[in-house]
């Protein structure tokens, strides 16, 4: 298996390719529209064709680049099918494998942060992979407070999906803030300030409901954009429009 962990710094946003190079076929979870081009550079490098781009769930904190990558390279993009989006060539479901030549991707439903969220499970002989999205981050999780979020949902699905997984999984999450990279299942049942060290789920329910986060900056246009698989809406601010101003909307 060939793997990249990729990061975008506005968003914080973590981006991963998975290639099998046995057929040369690789995907890129959570792509961001304003980092295709690197991506496509890295492919070229690395003589990989990219079948598909596969989000874990409708962002709101920065556009996808599925609907460019999809443009530039004839992917197809694969989104939670519950999204429902006209624009979506698979959908994914709990149960049904998503195959990359010889490597298996597992989607777990994993809802809380947003009604439709999955990760992504690789399970090999050697080691297995987990692909969290923002459901569980790095010593956090993903905000519950807009766009479908439900604390006990997160809380039933961090526990029941995640947690319930061999304590050395290896964890990769859609985000970090504190230039960290990778974790374990193990180090987030021990340490995780939210959720570990066996906090109740009413205790959970108690800190994301007091978090007081600040208004996402980017969830107006983002989140209609996304379910779109990456349009640039009418409504991107002048700071904000990054791709949006020099690439086909798409």
């Amino acid at each position: 298996m060939i793997f990249r962990q990729l990061f975008e710094t506005d968003s914080s946003t973590f981006t991963y390719l998975v290639a099998d190079p046995d057929s040369a076929e690789a995907i890129l979870i959570d792509p961001v529209r304003e980092t295709v081009e690197r991506d496509l550079q890295l492919l070229k490098d690395l003589n990989l064709k990219l079948t598909a781009t596969l989000e874990t769930h409708v962002h709101a904190d920065h556009l996808t680049g599925a609907r460019l990558l999809k443009a530039k390279t004839g992917c197809q993009i694969a989104y939670p099918a519950m999204v429902q989006a006209s624009c979506i060539d698979i959908g994914i479901t709990e149960g049904v494998p998503f195959k990359l030549g010889n490597i298996q991707l597992n989607p777990l439903f994993t809802p809380g942060h947003t009604d439709h969220h999955h990760a992504y499970l690789i399970d090999t002989p050697v080691v297995k992979l987990l692909f969290t999205g923002d459901a569980l981050l790095i010593e956090a999780c993903g905000r519950t407070d807009f766009q479908s979020g439900d604390a006990a949902a997160l809380y039933n699905s961090i526990h029941n999906k995640i947690f319930s997984l061999p304590d050395e999984t290896l964890v990769y999450p859609g985000h970090d803030y504190e230039g960290r990279f990778i974790t374990t299942v193990a180090q987030e049942k021990q340490r995780n300030p939210r959720l570990g060290g066996g906090r109740s789920k009413q205790e959970f329910i108690d800190i994301m409901d007091n978090l007081d986060l600040p208004y996402p900056r980017k969830i107006d246009f983002a989140v209609p954009g996304n379910e779109q698989c990456g349009v640039c809406p009418e409504n991107v601010p002048d700071e904000f429009k990054g791709s949006c101003a020099t690439h086909d909307q798409g």
